[in-house]
């Protein structure tokens, strides 16, 4: 294993949660091994991300309701395609070698499992896509 390898690996969160059995199958271990530690590490930039992406879409996302904002989330992922592959980019650019390895043989079905959880997680974070404030100089 690479230095880079082995410093990816070591900085990314440990998920308590996670339960890995024999009968998984490698997408699903991958999902679990990899992409959740993976998503969780990049959080906050992936916030950033699409905090930038509703100020280059006119923050329209301000004017939704909370139902419409859960579903704006949901459809700029999976209708914008430059988006998705900057957030595959994101995520992707965090595996070891040999994890984008075991990436490849199986990439379409694991972008949808990395996507699902990058939705869920932006949706979980709602609260942090508030209007930021204006400052009013005195």
């Amino acid at each position: 294993m690479t230095t880079r390898d082995q410093a990816l690996l070591a900085i990314r969160p440990v998920i308590t949660s996670i339960k890995i059995s024999d009968n998984m199958s490698k997408e699903e271990r991958f999902q679990n091994i990899t992409l959740r530690p993976v998503i969780k590490l990049q959080n906050d930039l992936l916030v950033e991300v699409f905090r930038h992406y509703i100020s280059k879409h006119k923050n329209v996302f301000y004017e939704l309701t909370l139902e419409r904002r859960l579903h704006y989330i949901d459809n700029a992922i999976h209708k914008d395609i430059k988006f998705r592959n900057a957030l595959k980019g994101i995520i992707i650019g965090q595996f070891s070698t040999d994890e984008y390895l075991l990436y490849i043989e199986n990439s379409s079905a694991l972008n949808k499992r990395m996507m699902t959880i990058t939705i869920q997680r932006l949706q979980s974070s709602i609260q942090l896509f508030e209007k930021p404030k204006t400052l009013v100089a005195v």
